[in-house]
């Protein structure tokens, strides 16, 4: 599994190289934002350990620039940042991060959260082969197909990330069924996750953007005031 690694401190770039090669992990750094996008368009990384404040494009930025293009692999983010606040976590999962790890953290609990990550995309590759289809979408499990009806004639394949394409099989397999966040969570990733349970808005967000005609009138993918989530369809 190849970790990028984008990190301006020397010190804590080449501490976190070391507790991750020592756990069979291939690590690559980049000590900027440029930097960075280089490296992902090149080496596809499965994990990008982002920090905050970088300079010149700042993590924020490289993370938004990479949630928008399209790659064979969509590496998870897990952003750190050296500020605590409230404010900055979540507009670091509302760039498409996917955790974070505020410093100083220790080594253990680093490698513990990059492992989860990984082991997000092993949990659904062991699915089992399925088709899950309503009157206006249609999912294959085993083929990582999504697809949306556009009218009686004509189809269109939905380009999703990994976690888009696993919320909507989940929302497709329980249609009107209503979903709190944490039950989101306990479905998608279970004891694997690590962080702030309003990473599923972030996801939610970036889902209705794809499938919904007007994301901000939604559709399909209906909020359900003080509870959650549901779709219908």
């Amino acid at each position: 599994m190849e970790v990028l690694i984008v990190e301006d401190e020397p010190e804590i770039a080449q501490l976190i190289r070391q507790t991750l090669e020592k756990e069979n992990f291939s690590c690559c750094t980049a000590d900027n934002g440029f930097k960075a996008l280089t490296i992902v368009q090149q080496k596809q990384p499965d994990v990008i350990i982002l920090d905050l404040m970088l300079p010149g494009l700042d993590g924020l930025e490289v993370c938004n620039r990479v949630r928008q293009q399209a790659y064979s692999k969509d590496p998870y983010i897990l952003m750190l940042t050296a500020r605590g606040e409230e404010i900055d976590r979540v507009i670091g999962l509302s760039t498409g991060a996917d955790d974070y790890l505020v410093k100083p953290f220790s080594p253990r609990e680093l490698v513990a959260r990059v492992r989860a990550l990984l082991r997000r995309s092993l949990r659904h590759e062991r699915q089992n082969n399925q088709v899950c289809q309503t009157k206006h979408f249609s999912i294959d499990l085993d083929q990582h197909v999504a697809t949306r009806q556009l009218d009686s004639q004509s189809s269109e394949t939905l380009d999703l990330t990994t976690l888009e394409f696993n919320l909507l099989a989940t929302f497709l397999s329980y249609p009107n069924r209503v979903w709190s966040r944490t039950q989101l969570i306990d479905k998608l990733w279970g004891n694997d996750f690590f962080g702030d349970e309003r990473v599923v808005d972030t996801h939610i967000r970036r889902l209705r953007k794809k499938i919904e005609p007007d994301a901000a009138n939604p559709t399909f993918v209906k909020t359900v005031v003080g509870v959650g989530y549901k779709f219908e369809d």
